[in-house]
């Protein structure tokens, strides 16, 4: 499996209450806070769905 980086680089205030629940499952919180995840089809969806928000690079 790859190795993804997921950076938040928009805030998640006036955003959907569903996209703010997707960013904090991914365990982002603030603003250019970086996570490194396993690249799964579960993590790929929440990405897709929050694409505008986080900068994604591999590992």
């Amino acid at each position: 499996m790859n190795t993804l980086k997921i950076t938040l680089k928009k805030s998640c205030s006036g955003r959907l209450p569903k996209h703010r629940r997707t960013a904090q499952a991914l365990g982002l919180r603030r603003i250019r806070q970086s996570v490194t995840l396993e690249e799964t089809p579960q993590v790929a969806g929440m990405i897709q769905k929050i694409s505008y928000m986080v900068d994604v690079e591999k590992v």
